[in-house]
Order: structure tokens, then C-alpha cells, then sequence
């Protein structure tokens, strides 16, 4: 990474500390016992979950817990920079281990600065330097003669902290934003789900009489309402299969959309299968077909209970259950009302290796049925309200996405000298920024 700035230096970054300097001994004693932090712990953002740092003894630990983390003022990197995860450890702890995926830099505190090494670590040069010599095609990795060889830049120590306090109060404000951002897309999450229910369990008269649907999740229903089995509202109800990957015709220039688990997204309607099948497996009976209108229901897996429509004629895998309405239920209605049934059917699920909810269960889930123009209302009451709820929902994004982007630019601006940090500065950053978080701390 080049320094912009005339007045500054640059040095590699093993000239200025020291990296990988300890590890677990292989004869270290069985019992030792270390916390231990695995690299899917960190991200961007420094550690993700410091309540997920294991307390591992030497012998149950995995071959790869084995790089020694100094006491004070460390910074990790991920070997993979595709990962970009990098924290600032600062924890005083004893016995900290992380994954051999990590370089531990430990600054040499009269050269560099630790908490603005790790903002040079994290900056979009130090990313774009790591990925261009990164080796490797299915996991590419920084070999440690790359790593060590980063250019890091070294501005008077002074201005080092200074710049790296500036940026912990800049970024702290960020990351506040951003996170208040995200609340906001939990309480519209919170609130088109209780829309959905609201609406396919009440309807859309405050006025109608109620009756016990004697049903939990369904609470009191419109009195004129039916609450039946669901097998007695469709007329087909089975799971789709996955035709024989060593025929490879069956994938080629395919046309039938064919759906798995991947291609729920949390919105009605489903649009991305994961394939697309050719004829010659329908023709082979190698494939199951459900019309347009199908509502799938994920029976099997960690996303079990998902629900999707699809507008078009599909196929889909064996891990999903396809459920064809009858004339008396709207295909529509159901896969909102089934909205609810996401958050219920991984609670009554088979409890095994993988929880499974098959096609009998699903027929014998409680379903309800309003008059077929009540559905429809329903339906288009529902399709109006979320689609607000999504055009906010995507201005919230982009927001994210925006203040996101500007901490990028001004950690990469800071620590390569385009934008300059006074005192001055520094002091109205603090007096105006929110208090700085311990994001990247442990």
C-alpha cells in the first residue's frame, strides 16, 4: 500500500513488529487449557461474538487452534483476504490461542501504533494488496513472505494515535448508525410479520364475529371461517426429487426451474431456482412437476418451515414439499397464512440429525379458510402493505450500505495520509462523535 503522503514513511510489516512469533509447542501437556478464537469469529468488524471464544483444553482443541496471541495490543489477519477479517485483541489474558488461518502482528510500539496497524490492516489497500498476491484458486491464502512483505505506512507516532483516535471515534458513530439502521429493519421485520398474521388469521373486518379456532398459533378466527386439516383443502401434497446427477443431459440446456432450499429468500414469491432441468428427466420420470401456484414448504434442514409460491410450472428437490390447492383455498392465501408456519413447524419438527417435517405431517397442519373473496382481499391487502414495507425496508439499505462505505473510504484516507488529522481535529471529533465502542476489543 503506497503512501500519499510526502512526508511520511513506509516499512514493511515485519520490520515494525513481530508476527507469529509464538505458538503452541507440540509437546505442550493435554490438559493445558486456553481460550481459544476461531477465525468464522471474526469479520471486517473485528470479533463477532466474544461469548463464542471457546475454553478449550490441548487434546480436545483442533489441530489448527495453535498460534499463541500476545497479552496486550495485538492485531490477527486472516491468511484468506476474501475473509477480510482482522480484530484488535487488547484483553491482557494469559493463555490466548487463535486459528493458524490468522497472522498474529504484534506492533513494535515505538515504530507502530497497534490500533493504527490494525486500521492499515483493515483499509481497502491493505484488502486489494492481499488479494493481488494471494495464491491459490479454491481457498487462495497470503503466504507469510507476502504478509510480512505488506508496505505499511508510518507516520510520526504521534500522528499514528492520533489518527487512530480519531478514527475509533469516527467509526463508533458509524458503526452506531449502522446498527440503529439495522434495528429499524428488525422492528419492519417484526412488523410485517405481525401484518401477515393479523390479516390471514383475522381478516380484514375488526367488526366480524370470533369464534376459538382452537388452535394456538391461530388464537380467535372470524366465526364464518373453516379451520380444517390442510389435506382437505388441496389435492396434492408430496415431495419433489432430484434427478440422477450422473446423467448430465438431465442438466444441460435445461427449461423446467427446478427449486432447493437456497432459493427461499424470506419474500412470497420464489424467483431463483438453483437449476434449470432439462425435458429428458421429465420424460424419464426422473423428475416431479407441480403447477403453476405450487406453494413449497421446506420439510428438511436447517431452513425447515421456509414457505415460497412459485408463479410458473416447477420441479424442486426432495428436501421440499409441494402443496397443490384445491379450488376452495387460493394458492396465495395459503403460502401467507403458512407465513406463520415458519416459526412453528422447527419447534414440532422430528427432532433427529436433521429435523424433518414430511408431506403426511403437512397434510394434518391445521389450516384455515375463509371464503374464497375474502382470500383474495387478503391477498391484495397484504401484496399492497408489503410492498411498501419492502421499498423502505431497501431505502434502509441503502443507507447502510452508504455509511458503510464512507467508513471504508475514511479509514483508507486516514491511514494513507489523504486526509490529515489535527488536534484540533481530533478534539472535535471527540466532543461531537458518539463515545467509542469496544467493537474491535476483547
Amino acid at each position: 500500500m503506497s503512501c500519499l503522503s510526502p512526508e511520511w514513511k513506509c516499512d514493511r510489516l515485519k520490520d515494525v513488529s513481530a508476527i507469529n512469533a509464538a505458538s503452541l509447542p507440540a509437546d505442550t501437556k493435554p490438559d493445558y487449557e486456553f481460550d481459544y478464537l476461531e477465525i468464522s469469529n471474526v469479520d471486517y468488524h473485528g470479533i463477532v461474538d466474544p461469548n463464542a471464544i471457546e475454553r478449550l483444553r490441548y487434546e480436545d482443541a483442533p489441530s489448527r487452534a495453535r498460534r499463541r496471541v500476545a497479552k496486550n495490543c495485538t492485531v490477527i489477519s486472516s491468511v484468506r483476504p476474501n475473509l477480510q477479517a482482522v480484530a484488535f485483541i487488547n484483553n491482557g489474558r494469559k493463555d490466548f490461542v487463535c486459528s493458524t488461518g490468522f497472522n498474529v502482528v504484534q506492533p513494535l510500539e515505538h515504530k507502530l501504533s497497534p490500533k493504527f496497524g490494525y486500521y492499515a490492516l483493515i483499509s481497502e489497500g491493505a484488502r486489494q494488496y492481499f488479494e493481488a498476491t494471494a495464491k491459490g484458486v479454491g481457498y487462495p491464502a497470503v503466504d507469510h513472505k507476502d504478509f510480512d512483505s505488506f508496505a505499511i505506512p508510518l507516520p510520526p507516532l504521534p500522528e499514528q494515535q492520533r489518527i487512530a483516535a480519531y478514527l475509533d471515534a469516527s467509526c463508533a458513530a458509524i458503526d452506531a448508525a449502522v446498527a440503529a439502521k439495522r434495528r429499524q429493519l428488525e422492528t419492519l421485520d417484526s412488523l410485517r410479520k405481525s401484518l401477515i398474521h393479523r390479516a390471514v388469521t383475522k381478516g380484514l373486518n375488526p367488526d366480524a364475529p370470533r369464534r376459538a379456532s382452537g388452535v394456538a398459533w391461530f388464537d380467535e378466527i372470524p366465526r364464518h371461517w373453516q379451520c380444517e386439516h390442510l389435506k382437505r383443502f388441496t389435492t396434492r401434497i408430496q415431495a419433489g426429487m432430484t434427478p440422477p446427477t450422473n446423467t448430465p443431459e438431465y442438466y444441460s440446456d435445461g427449461t423446467i426451474p427446478w427449486f432447493a432450499p437456497g432459493s427461499f429468500d424470506g419474500d412470497i414469491d420464489l424467483r431463483e431456482p438453483r437449476k434449470l432441468i432439462n425435458e429428458l428427466a421429465r420424460r424419464d420420470g426422473e423428475l416431479r412437476i407441480f403447477p403453476t401456484g405450487t406453494v413449497f414448504l421446506v420439510g428438511i434442514g436447517a431452513t425447515i418451515g421456509k414457505i415460497g409460491l412459485v408463479s410458473v410450472e416447477a420441479s424442486c428437490n426432495q428436501q421440499l414439499v409441494g402443496i397443490v390447492c384445491g379450488h376452495r383455498m387460493q394458492s396465495r392465501y395459503l403460502a401467507y397464512q403458512f407465513k406463520i408456519y415458519e416459526d412453528v413447524i422447527p419447534g414440532i419438527a422430528t427432532a433427529t440429525t436433521l429435523p424433518i417435517f414430511d408431506q403426511v405431517k403437512t397434510g394434518y397442519l391445521r389450516t384455515l379458510q375463509p371464503p374464497r373473496e375474502e382470500q383474495k382481499a387478503i391477498c391484495a391487502y397484504l401484496d399492497a402493505k408489503l410492498a411498501e414495507s419492502k421499498q423502505i425496508a431497501a431505502g434502509i439499505e441503502t443507507q447502510i450500505a452508504t455509511l458503510t462505505a464512507y467508513r471504508k473510504s475514511l479509514i483508507h484516507e486516514c491511514v494513507t495520509g489523504q486526509r490529515r488529522i489535527t488536534e484540533a481535529g481530533l478534539e472535535k471529533t471527540q466532543h461531537t462523535e458518539a463515545t467509542p465502542l469496544n467493537a474491535h476489543q476483547y
